[in-house]
């Protein structure tokens, strides 16, 4: 007869191919870069072979590290992909210059022009849609004309649109405590990107002289949270927002914004049906920020909510909720405090602070369209509805 078997032993022995199978098949990897480290340069470091669990850290050093790649690869909730900078004892963050940068030859990847840094879209790498990524403490700059890179097609200049990081497509993607300079867009995210934040970061001196297309921040997707960041003026002689936007589900809270043709330019996705169809596309959030407009910085409005492609069809045609911001203006002549696109846009605004430094009569609270409703608001005195002619609503 053949011998039983114990209950306990098969439990065993279930219980370690469970674990066996649980198993990562190759374990988190940290790659270190920097002086003294086993990558010198970030070309050295394997981006092709990324998997979930592994970093990618870049320590400060004297010289900016001349260099651009893409993130094509997925990590999970638990174990995310990061590349993060380690600052110096002062706290100056490590350098990544897109001025005469080198993209490592395994890569190869579409797009390379429109940014230093790209998240998604990929030949090698093979492509994939990119997931929790985080990129921290490092400080991003050159991604614009006249400067060029050598990558797959040899020298190479940036595009007019390019950024310092260009996010083409991926989910869960985080953007934390970067500095994001002296490119065409700081930061561009495409509409094929989902549950972005970008926080804590220092974003300036972007864009194209004598272009408006070019914006601090361009983006759209379909969830995303710009939280403690602080926003500063682009580069002189560029007329682009500070932080333009067609997302569905965007929340903007705690930032410093100061400067830009607008503050804030919040308008319709125009290349996107899925952003569109998303029911939070019809609801954005925008409390607790400090707004700042000087004298000089084009536009005298402050925000503008609904779209701006002239298909009216496709504005956001929901409710703006605005408050607890501080908005500020030292304009010598006229400051609107809002623009809603049309008759269908509406804007709930409540316990905000509006100051002008100049007479109250030139602070107009909208243009022409849509609904104002205000409540519990600190406004300078002799404000007037508008410096239009009002088609709209004010309650």
């Amino acid at each position: 007869m053949p011998k039983l078997v114990s209950h306990r032993y098969v439990t065993r022995i279930c219980l370690g191919l469970l674990t066996l199978f649980l198993s990562p098949a190759c374990p988190a990897v940290e790659y270190e870069v920097g002086p003294g480290k086993a990558c010198a340069e970030i070309e050295d470091v394997p981006w092709e072979a990324l998997r979930a669990g592994d970093t990618v850290t870049i320590h400060w050093r004297e010289n900016p590290y001349p260099a651009k790649f893409v993130l094509c690869a997925r990590g999970t909730r638990d174990q995310p992909i990061q590349v993060r900078g380690v600052p110096n004892s002062q706290g100056l963050l490590p350098v990544i210059d897109g001025r005469n940068a080198v993209t490592r030859k395994e890569l190869n990847y579409w797009n390379e022009v429109r940014g230093v840094i790209k998240i998604g879209g990929a030949n090698r790498p093979s492509d994939t849609t990119p997931a929790y990524i985080t990129m921290e403490n490092l400080d991003i700059r050159s991604a614009r004309p006249p400067y060029e890179f050598t990558g797959r097609d040899g020298r190479t200049p940036y595009s007019g649109n390019a950024a310092a990081i260009f996010i083409e497509k991926g989910e869960f993607i985080t953007i934390r405590g970067c500095v994001l300079r002296e490119s065409g867009n700081g930061l561009f995210i495409a509409a094929e990107t989902k549950d972005a934040v970008v926080e804590g970061c220092y974003i300036h001196d972007n864009g194209i002289e004598g272009s408006y297309y070019q914006h601090n921040t361009y983006t759209a997707a379909a969830g995303l949270i710009y939280q403690f960041n602080r926003f500063g003026s682009l580069r002189p002689g560029c007329g682009g927002n500070n932080l333009k936007d067609r997302s569905a589900g965007l929340v903007v809270r705690y930032n410093w914004i100061e400067d830009g043709n607008r503050q804030l330019d919040l308008v319709d996705a125009e290349d996107s049906e899925h952003l569109r169809s998303d029911p939070r596309y019809r609801s954005t959030y925008v409390y607790g920020n400090v707004l700042i407009e000087h004298e000089g910085e084009g536009n005298s409005q402050i925000v503008h909510y609904g779209g701006d492609s002239g298909k009216t069809e496709w504005y956001r045609k929901g409710t703006l909720y605005f408050y607890h911001n501080t908005v500020v203006s030292t304009r010598e002549g006229n400051t609107t405090w809002f623009r809603l696109s049309t008759n269908d846009e509406q804007a709930e605004c409540w316990n905000n602070i509006v100051y002008v430094t100049t007479d109250g009569g030139r602070l107009a609270l909208m243009t022409e369209s849509g609904t104002l409703n205000l409540g519990r608001n600190w406004i300078k005195s002799g404000w007037v509805a508008t410096h239009d002619a009002l088609a709209g609503r004010i309650t």
